[in-house]
């Protein structure tokens, strides 16, 4: 027997278009912003891949958190475009 969630313990994730060259400057970005606590809070999740485009799932609360970390990383990087369901990113 499987134990479901409530719909409000469910985390409740945005996805992200980032135009970056490699997914390991993201995480570095996301990692010296908001540290390894704020890692956890964030809950990221890379979905996919093409080129330098990426997407990435972060839970909706620290959206914030995730658009500040971009901004303060040195290296250049942009969030193309933010949606909540994937369907609504790849259009």
């Amino acid at each position: 027997m499987r134990l479901k969630l409530n719909p409000s313990a469910r985390i409740n994730y945005r996805y992200l278009l980032i135009d970056a060259s490699n997914k390991s400057m993201i995480e570095q970005a996301i990692l010296d912003a908001i540290g390894v606590l704020g890692w956890a809070k964030a809950a990221p999740m890379f979905l996919e891949e093409k080129g330098s485009r990426f997407i990435l799932a972060v839970s909706r609360e620290s959206l914030d958190d995730i658009r500040a970390a971009f901004e303060l990383y040195p290296e250049k990087m942009k969030i193309v475009k933010v949606s909540g369901t994937l369907k609504g990113l790849k259009k």
